[in-house]
């Protein structure tokens, strides 16, 4: 009996360390994570009608660890929180940066992108929530 208990014993416990490690890093480092519709397509997600929408689904890796270095530029694919659900993950492509001037697509209008916020938008426009419709997205 003691074997069997030392056993699990031991099982737990590195059961438990790895699960504090994957966490860890999910948290700190990096995740996969699946990307779900067609807004960015065909960068992520192209339609195609030969696979079943689970085998041809995209996956992608969000590195966390340069954000605090990392400088954002024009056309850079970036993952940030929806304004409307802070649950749900975006994935866009930035249009405009803090102080640029972006002409809103279908509209005569101009928007100025204020400090700590980026334009960003889908490359699929006809299939994409974005700045369009949610206004400057905000980055910490």
């Amino acid at each position: 009996m003691g074997t069997y208990s030392n056993f699990l014993w031991s099982l737990a416990k590195k059961s438990l360390t790895a699960g504090l490690i994957a966490v860890t890093i999910s948290d700190r480092l990096a995740s996969i994570s699946p990307v779900h519709g067609y807004s960015m397509s065909p960068t992520l997600n192209p339609k195609t009608n030969t696979l079943p929408e689970l085998f041809s689904r995209d996956y992608v890796l969000m590195e966390k660890l340069c954000l605090q270095r990392y400088r954002f530029s024009h056309g850079d694919v970036v993952a940030f929180s929806s304004p409307e659900n802070y649950k749900q993950k975006l994935i866009k492509r930035i249009i405009g940066l803090p102080g640029d001037w972006v002409a809103v697509p279908h509209s005569y209008d101009v928007v100025r992108v204020p400090e700590g916020h980026c334009w960003v938008e889908g490359d699929n426009s006809a299939n994409s929530k974005d700045s369009r419709s949610l206004g400057p997205v905000r980055f910490h």
